[in-house]
Protein backbone atom coordinates (compact mmCIF):
# COMPACT_ATOMS: atom_id res chain seq x y z
CA UNK A 1 0.00 0.00 0.00
CA UNK A 2 2.78 2.55 0.59
CA UNK A 3 4.57 2.21 -2.37
CA UNK A 4 0.99 2.22 -4.46
CA UNK A 5 0.73 5.72 -2.44
CA UNK A 6 4.61 6.46 -3.22
CA UNK A 7 4.48 6.05 -6.76
CA UNK A 8 1.73 8.72 -7.71
CA UNK A 9 3.64 11.23 -5.48
CA UNK A 10 6.88 10.57 -6.96
CA UNK A 11 5.39 10.22 -10.36
CA UNK A 12 3.36 14.07 -9.57
CA UNK A 13 6.45 15.59 -8.11
CA UNK A 14 8.51 14.70 -11.58
CA UNK A 15 5.33 16.02 -13.59
CA UNK A 16 5.04 19.54 -11.62
CA UNK A 17 8.89 19.84 -11.76
CA UNK A 18 8.93 19.59 -15.43
CA UNK A 19 5.79 21.94 -15.71
CA UNK A 20 7.30 24.67 -12.82
CA UNK A 21 10.53 24.16 -14.88
CA UNK A 22 9.26 24.98 -18.42
CA UNK A 23 7.18 27.82 -17.61
CA UNK A 24 10.10 29.31 -15.77
CA UNK A 25 11.65 29.13 -18.79
CA UNK A 26 9.48 30.29 -21.40
CA UNK A 27 9.06 33.53 -19.33
CA UNK A 28 12.65 33.47 -18.07
CA UNK A 29 12.14 33.75 -14.74
CA UNK A 30 14.82 34.57 -12.32
CA UNK A 31 14.56 33.63 -8.41
CA UNK A 32 14.10 36.14 -6.07
CA UNK A 33 16.97 36.26 -2.89
CA UNK A 34 14.53 36.78 -0.38
CA UNK A 35 11.74 33.86 -1.71
CA UNK A 36 14.70 31.24 -1.87
CA UNK A 37 15.77 32.37 1.95
CA UNK A 38 11.73 33.00 2.57
CA UNK A 39 11.37 29.26 1.29
CA UNK A 40 14.05 27.87 3.18
CA UNK A 41 13.37 29.17 6.80
CA UNK A 42 9.11 28.54 5.97
CA UNK A 43 9.80 24.66 4.59
CA UNK A 44 12.80 24.25 7.38
CA UNK A 45 10.15 25.04 10.75
CA UNK A 46 6.88 23.57 8.32
CA UNK A 47 8.48 20.55 8.65
CA UNK A 48 8.87 20.18 11.95
CA UNK A 49 5.68 21.13 12.77
CA UNK A 50 4.81 24.96 12.70
CA UNK A 51 3.48 25.20 9.64
CA UNK A 52 4.38 27.40 6.92
CA UNK A 53 1.06 29.16 4.83
CA UNK A 54 0.23 31.56 7.45
CA UNK A 55 3.92 32.97 8.15
CA UNK A 56 4.74 33.00 4.46
CA UNK A 57 1.47 34.99 3.93
CA UNK A 58 2.56 37.54 6.99
CA UNK A 59 6.01 37.71 5.45
CA UNK A 60 4.71 38.55 1.56
CA UNK A 61 2.12 41.11 3.24
CA UNK A 62 4.69 42.54 5.71
CA UNK A 63 6.91 42.73 2.74
CA UNK A 64 4.85 43.73 0.05
CA UNK A 65 6.51 40.92 -2.31
CA UNK A 66 3.43 39.51 -4.17
CA UNK A 67 0.02 41.31 -4.91
CA UNK A 68 -2.66 40.39 -2.57
CA UNK A 69 -4.78 38.83 -5.23
CA UNK A 70 -1.76 36.78 -6.27
CA UNK A 71 -0.82 35.54 -2.75
CA UNK A 72 -2.89 31.87 -2.32
CA UNK A 73 -2.17 30.83 -5.73
CA UNK A 74 1.54 32.19 -5.61
CA UNK A 75 2.39 30.29 -2.17
CA UNK A 76 1.08 27.06 -2.78
CA UNK A 77 2.52 26.42 -6.00
CA UNK A 78 6.08 28.21 -3.92
CA UNK A 79 5.55 25.29 -1.46
CA UNK A 80 4.84 22.34 -4.04
CA UNK A 81 7.88 20.24 -4.29
CA UNK A 82 9.08 21.09 -0.59
CA UNK A 83 6.14 19.89 0.61
CA UNK A 84 6.04 16.87 -1.85
CA UNK A 85 9.36 16.37 -0.17
CA UNK A 86 7.74 16.32 2.90
CA UNK A 87 5.01 13.64 1.98
CA UNK A 88 7.58 11.10 0.78
CA UNK A 89 9.29 11.17 3.91
CA UNK A 90 6.55 11.07 6.50
CA UNK A 91 5.00 8.41 4.23
CA UNK A 92 8.09 6.08 4.31
CA UNK A 93 8.97 6.75 8.28
CA UNK A 94 5.02 6.80 9.26
CA UNK A 95 2.58 5.76 6.82
CA UNK A 96 2.30 1.98 7.22
CA UNK A 97 1.36 3.03 10.73
CA UNK A 98 -1.90 4.24 9.59
CA UNK A 99 -5.30 3.16 8.48
CA UNK A 100 -4.88 2.76 4.92
CA UNK A 101 -8.39 3.98 4.64
CA UNK A 102 -8.53 6.78 6.52
CA UNK A 103 -4.84 7.75 4.98
CA UNK A 104 -5.74 7.31 0.75
CA UNK A 105 -9.36 8.53 1.73
CA UNK A 106 -8.14 12.04 2.99
CA UNK A 107 -5.05 12.13 0.54
CA UNK A 108 -7.66 11.91 -2.40
CA UNK A 109 -10.23 14.39 -0.94
CA UNK A 110 -8.11 16.95 -0.38
CA UNK A 111 -6.65 16.50 -3.95
CA UNK A 112 -10.34 16.44 -5.35
CA UNK A 113 -10.88 19.60 -3.30
CA UNK A 114 -7.85 21.28 -4.70
CA UNK A 115 -8.61 21.00 -7.93
CA UNK A 116 -12.07 21.62 -8.07
CA UNK A 117 -11.18 24.97 -5.96
CA UNK A 118 -8.29 25.79 -8.24
CA UNK A 119 -9.78 28.02 -10.63
CA UNK A 120 -12.21 29.59 -8.41
CA UNK A 121 -9.87 31.82 -6.59
CA UNK A 122 -8.50 33.01 -9.67
CA UNK A 123 -11.78 34.60 -10.52
CA UNK A 124 -12.68 35.70 -6.66
CA UNK A 125 -12.97 39.12 -6.00
CA UNK A 126 -9.74 40.39 -4.60
CA UNK A 127 -11.10 41.78 -1.33
CA UNK A 128 -13.06 38.36 -0.66
CA UNK A 129 -9.58 36.89 -0.96
CA UNK A 130 -7.99 39.20 1.57
CA UNK A 131 -10.79 38.49 4.28
CA UNK A 132 -10.40 34.86 3.81
CA UNK A 133 -6.49 34.81 4.32
CA UNK A 134 -6.81 37.44 6.94
CA UNK A 135 -9.53 35.30 9.01
CA UNK A 136 -6.74 31.95 8.42
CA UNK A 137 -4.31 34.04 9.56
CA UNK A 138 -6.59 34.79 13.04
CA UNK A 139 -6.84 30.86 13.16
CA UNK A 140 -3.34 30.49 13.02
CA UNK A 141 -2.04 32.54 15.44
CA UNK A 142 -4.91 31.39 17.72
CA UNK A 143 -3.61 27.28 17.30
CA UNK A 144 0.16 29.30 17.85
CA UNK A 145 -1.34 30.12 21.19
CA UNK A 146 -3.12 27.28 22.43
CA UNK A 147 -0.08 25.19 21.42
CA UNK A 148 2.17 27.14 23.51
CA UNK A 149 -0.21 27.33 26.46
CA UNK A 150 -1.18 23.46 26.10
CA UNK A 151 -4.68 24.32 25.29
CA UNK A 152 -4.37 21.74 22.13
CA UNK A 153 -5.37 19.07 22.41
CA UNK A 154 -2.67 16.11 23.42
CA UNK A 155 -4.71 13.18 20.80
CA UNK A 156 -4.55 9.73 21.79
CA UNK A 157 -2.47 6.23 20.46
CA UNK A 158 -5.00 5.50 17.70
CA UNK A 159 -3.91 4.76 14.21
CA UNK A 160 -7.44 4.13 12.65
CA UNK A 161 -11.27 5.69 13.65
CA UNK A 162 -14.25 4.44 13.30
CA UNK A 163 -16.65 4.90 10.24
CA UNK A 164 -18.77 7.12 11.41
CA UNK A 165 -15.30 9.71 12.19
CA UNK A 166 -13.48 8.59 9.34
CA UNK A 167 -16.37 9.95 6.62
CA UNK A 168 -16.01 12.89 8.58
CA UNK A 169 -12.61 13.16 8.24
CA UNK A 170 -12.99 12.69 4.44
CA UNK A 171 -15.52 15.24 3.72
CA UNK A 172 -13.54 18.07 6.30
CA UNK A 173 -10.30 17.26 3.97
CA UNK A 174 -12.28 17.65 0.76
CA UNK A 175 -13.61 21.55 2.00
CA UNK A 176 -9.18 21.78 3.39
CA UNK A 177 -8.02 21.23 -0.12
CA UNK A 178 -10.79 23.81 -1.44
CA UNK A 179 -9.53 26.27 0.93
CA UNK A 180 -5.81 25.55 0.17
CA UNK A 181 -6.50 27.62 -3.07
CA UNK A 182 -7.43 30.60 -0.48
CA UNK A 183 -3.99 30.49 1.04
CA UNK A 184 -5.51 28.45 4.26
CA UNK A 185 -3.28 25.71 5.33
CA UNK A 186 -4.67 22.34 6.13
CA UNK A 187 -2.28 20.72 8.59
CA UNK A 188 -3.61 22.45 11.75
CA UNK A 189 -7.31 22.22 11.23
CA UNK A 190 -6.31 18.44 10.29
CA UNK A 191 -4.11 17.72 13.49
CA UNK A 192 -6.89 19.41 16.06
CA UNK A 193 -9.12 17.29 14.20
CA UNK A 194 -8.12 13.87 14.11
CA UNK A 195 -6.28 14.67 17.90
CA UNK A 196 -9.65 15.53 19.13
CA UNK A 197 -11.19 12.46 17.81
CA UNK A 198 -8.19 9.91 19.73
CA UNK A 199 -5.89 9.49 16.78
CA UNK A 200 -1.84 9.56 17.25
CA UNK A 201 -0.67 12.75 16.83
CA UNK A 202 2.60 11.81 15.23
CA UNK A 203 0.40 9.54 12.54
CA UNK A 204 -1.30 12.78 11.56
CA UNK A 205 1.67 13.90 9.88
CA UNK A 206 1.45 11.64 6.68
CA UNK A 207 -2.51 12.34 6.64
CA UNK A 208 -1.36 15.90 6.10
CA UNK A 209 1.52 15.90 4.00
CA UNK A 210 0.19 13.52 1.69
CA UNK A 211 -3.43 15.19 1.14
CA UNK A 212 -1.16 18.89 0.77
CA UNK A 213 1.23 17.03 -1.61
CA UNK A 214 -1.51 15.53 -4.37
CA UNK A 215 -3.17 18.95 -3.77
CA UNK A 216 -0.38 21.03 -4.84
CA UNK A 217 0.47 18.93 -7.78
CA UNK A 218 -3.07 18.76 -8.92
CA UNK A 219 -3.91 22.60 -8.25
CA UNK A 220 -0.29 23.61 -8.56
CA UNK A 221 -0.28 22.11 -12.07
CA UNK A 222 -3.27 24.37 -13.07
CA UNK A 223 -2.06 27.57 -11.22
CA UNK A 224 1.16 27.38 -13.38
CA UNK A 225 -0.95 26.97 -16.39
CA UNK A 226 -3.28 29.98 -15.64
CA UNK A 227 -0.54 32.03 -14.98
CA UNK A 228 -0.89 34.42 -12.29
CA UNK A 229 1.53 33.76 -10.05
CA UNK A 230 4.88 35.55 -9.08
CA UNK A 231 7.15 32.85 -11.17
CA UNK A 232 9.96 34.57 -9.38
CA UNK A 233 9.16 34.45 -6.17
CA UNK A 234 8.17 30.76 -6.75
CA UNK A 235 11.20 29.64 -7.99
CA UNK A 236 12.95 30.89 -5.42
CA UNK A 237 10.62 29.10 -2.75
CA UNK A 238 11.42 26.02 -4.12
CA UNK A 239 15.30 26.02 -4.43
CA UNK A 240 15.30 27.28 -0.72
CA UNK A 241 12.35 24.85 0.58
CA UNK A 242 13.41 21.57 -0.69
CA UNK A 243 17.02 21.62 0.88
CA UNK A 244 15.46 23.07 4.12
CA UNK A 245 13.07 19.99 4.42
CA UNK A 246 15.91 17.40 4.17
CA UNK A 247 18.02 19.06 6.55
CA UNK A 248 15.00 19.25 9.23
CA UNK A 249 13.80 16.09 8.74
CA UNK A 250 17.52 13.85 8.59
CA UNK A 251 19.46 16.13 10.43
CA UNK A 252 17.61 18.52 13.12
CA UNK A 253 14.50 16.54 13.92
CA UNK A 254 12.97 18.04 16.86
CA UNK A 255 13.89 21.89 18.33
CA UNK A 256 12.85 24.33 20.98
CA UNK A 257 9.94 26.02 18.81
CA UNK A 258 7.73 27.83 21.69
CA UNK A 259 9.47 31.70 21.50
CA UNK A 260 9.67 31.18 17.57
CA UNK A 261 5.75 30.44 18.18
CA UNK A 262 5.14 33.59 20.35
CA UNK A 263 7.14 35.62 17.68
CA UNK A 264 5.25 34.41 14.45
CA UNK A 265 1.95 34.96 16.14
CA UNK A 266 2.65 38.76 16.43
CA UNK A 267 4.09 38.75 12.71
CA UNK A 268 0.74 36.92 11.87
CA UNK A 269 -1.76 39.06 13.58
CA UNK A 270 0.10 42.33 11.98
CA UNK A 271 -0.70 41.16 8.44
CA UNK A 272 -4.09 39.50 9.48
CA UNK A 273 -4.84 43.48 10.39
CA UNK A 274 -3.67 44.60 7.10
CA UNK A 275 -5.56 42.07 5.49
CA UNK A 276 -8.82 42.66 7.34
CA UNK A 277 -7.93 46.64 6.20
CA UNK A 278 -7.61 46.34 2.82
CA UNK A 279 -10.53 43.91 2.58
CA UNK A 280 -12.66 46.23 4.25
CA UNK A 281 -11.56 48.76 1.58
CA UNK A 282 -12.18 47.13 -0.92
CA UNK A 283 -15.19 46.03 -0.52
CA UNK A 284 -16.40 49.81 0.68
CA UNK A 285 -14.83 50.79 -2.65
CA UNK A 286 -16.77 47.56 -5.04
CA UNK A 287 -19.56 49.29 -3.25
CA UNK A 288 -19.43 52.87 -4.03
CA UNK A 289 -18.53 52.51 -8.14
CA UNK A 290 -21.81 49.91 -7.97
CA UNK A 291 -23.52 52.66 -6.90
CA UNK A 292 -21.93 55.44 -8.86
CA UNK A 293 -24.40 57.22 -11.25
CA UNK A 294 -23.13 57.55 -15.24
CA UNK A 295 -23.13 61.35 -16.02
CA UNK A 296 -25.16 61.79 -19.06
CA UNK A 297 -23.43 64.21 -21.48
CA UNK A 298 -26.48 66.58 -22.86
CA UNK A 299 -24.96 67.44 -26.18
Amino acid sequence: MLIALLVPIVLATLGLTVLLLRAVIQRRATPKLEGLILGAITNFFDTLGIGSFAVTTAWFKFRKLVPDRLIPQTMLVGHGLPTMAEAIIFLILLGVMVDPVLLVGCMIAVLMGGVLGAPLVTRTRVWIIQLVVAIALVLAAAAYAATNLHLMPGGGTASSLPLTLTVIVIVANFIFGILLNYGVGNYAPTLVMLSLMGMDPRLCFPIMAGGAALTVAGAGARHIAIGQIDFRMVIGMTLGGVPAVLVAAFIVKTMPLETLRWLVLVVVLYAAGVMFRSALVGKKEEKTASTAVPVVGAG
